[in-house]
């Protein structure tokens, strides 16, 4: 563990069962035998530890078990399934705290953000427990007697998860503990802090003598993304990151005429009305979008004021912005930490300098911080247009355009008239506004917000968004439907035969 020993806090690694290097495949055991990756601390760009991640035999051998797993696994009642993802749950309870600080070192969020998407993971499995009691299909009126119509919900087979670096828990947790109550085998590739998952799973898992494939891990590059797209064993492929990736996947995958979820960009607006109240703006959108650095798939990224509060709004932003407190992600006194990847600081750069090209200013932040690790300052820009080609542009970084409207009809068409479709809001206190925005010609998001941010959805809620966004849900609601196939089926239990459409034979 010697790249952990310094410095000697990240000794605590070990609690999770995590080395110097670290097998990335799990089927039953551990293994891998592909590219050796190194995992980097962005606040420092320091080495945290290494991950052999899965040769293309490994996820041939992988899937294959997992089919097998699957087998034993939907043979088990759903109730009873629901028991294992319940021990999942307070088998993370358990690690919480230094699971949630693995996912502040690996990722960058601030480590009271990483202990919550841990807990988000528990939040679903307790919500799964009690819906492997429901899951089920209604008995419907047959227009024939003596025969019985009813919908039957089976586990589509096996479901593969490829997440998305800034929140490897909590999307994995929405996928699996719903798809596996489900009656489903999962396969996950991601990072670092999914060794560490699978291997409290795991044990679950080996305690209850069920077979340890049933959650397999294949951690990975662009060609096991690829093999999963286009493994038609693959009976479900969940899919999180960018537009553009995401588009790839999803032809992939139609291409074989599998399914897909998809869980991809957005572009997000926060509305704010000449009656809002602004004790509730500035944190919001304070929160929107600084929190998680930007880098949230629901981060506000415009926001549009109207012209007579905007001036007063883009003061008080400033001022909330200036005291937001910068550090390391551990920290308990940090509310924001760093980008992921230097890469990250290049895109946020870029993006600073198209805003002023295209007539933007900028009012607060807009350069790199001078500190180790992946730093930039939170970022106000007034004065662009509102279809301004950069305002039209998702860059995952702490950027906020601040856009001045008139009337509830304009700003409405420009909130929709961006490529993504997943989180809105708008604060105002007109009920008729707010059902105008609920209803047909309002928000086309998926996630529909008033006098709260774009950010910080429920598990129990559908999570997910329209256009480029994907139109996949996970998590609360009847989510649970897309790891399901169902049937209709048509029992006749009389002794006669009436044929559609009034046939008979004589």
């Amino acid at each position: 563990l010697s790249t952990l020993k310094q410095p000697p806090q990240y000794a605590w690694l070990r609690e999770l069962g995590l080395q110097e290097d670290n097998p990335g495949v799990y089927n039953g055991r551990w293994g891998g035998g592909g590219q050796v990756v190194t995992t980097y601390c962005p606040a420092n760009n320091q080495p945290i530890a290494r991950v052999r991640q899965a040769s293309l035999e490994d996820y041939e051998e992988t899937v294959r078990k997992a089919k097998e797993a699957w087998k034993v696994w939907a043979d088990i009642p759903a109730p009873k399934r629901g028991e294992i993802v319940r021990q999942i749950g307070d088998a993370l309870r358990q690690k919480i705290k230094v699971l949630g600080s693995l996912v502040s070192l690996e990722m960058g969020k601030i480590y009271v953000e990483g202990v919550g998407e841990v807990q988000e993971y528990v939040d679903v499995c307790d919500y799964a427990v009690g819906l492997s009691r429901m899951i089920g299909g209604p008995v419907l009126p047959s227009e024939r007697s003596g025969h019985a119509l009813i919908e039957q919900w089976n586990p589509v087979g096996l479901v593969g998860i490829i997440t998305a670096f800034n929140f490897p828990v909590a999307v994995y947790g929405w996928n699996s503990a719903i798809a596996m109550i489900c009656g489903n085998a999962c396969a996950p590739t991601t990072s670092l802090t999914s060794v560490a998952v699978t291997k409290i799973i795991a044990e679950v898992l080996e305690d209850n003598k069920i077979p340890g494939a049933v959650c397999s891990l294949v951690c990975g590059g662009a060609d096991i993304g690829t093999a999963m797209a286009r493994d038609g064993r693959m009976d479900l492929l969940s899919f999180t990151g960018s537009t553009e990736v995401g588009k790839q996947v999803a032809l992939m995958v139609q291409e074989r005429f599998g399914r897909s979820l998809l869980e991809l960009g957005g572009n997000n607006a926060i509305i704010v009305f000449e009656d809002a109240d602004l004790n509730l703006v500035i944190p919001s959108t304070l929160f929107a979008a600084v929190g998680t650095a930007g880098q949230r798939c629901t981060t506000a990224r415009r926001l549009f004021l109207h012209e007579s509060v905007h001036d007063e709004v883009v003061e008080k932003l400033a001022k909330a912005y200036a005291q937001v407190r910068i550090g390391d992600p551990w920290d308990s006194d940090t509310l924001y930490g760093p980008l992921h990847t230097r890469e990250a600081v290049k895109m946020f750069l870029d993006a600073v300098e198209q805003a002023k090209q295209q007539g933007g200013s900028v009012v607060y932040g807009g350069k790199v911080i001078n500190r180790p690790g992946n730093y930039v300052e939170p970022t106000i820009v007034i004065g662009l247009a509102h279809n301004a080609p950069i305002v039209h542009t998702e860059t995952f970084a702490p950027i906020l355009y601040v856009l001045k409207f008139k009337e509830e009809e304009e700003v409405f068409a420009w909130n929709n008239e961006v490529k993504q479709g997943l989180s809105s809001s708008i604060f105002t206190r007109d009920l008729g506004r707010i059902f105008r925005w609920l209803g047909p010609k309002g928000s086309d998001c998926g996630i529909v917000n008033v006098n709260i941010p774009t950010s910080g959805a429920e598990i129990g809620g559908a999570f997910g968004g329209e256009k480029h966004t994907g139109g996949g849900r996970e998590s609360g609601s009847d989510s649970w439907k897309l790891y399901m196939k169902r049937s209709t089926c048509t029992i006749n239990y009389s002794k006669d035969l009436p044929l559609a459409q009034g046939i008979k034979f004589q």
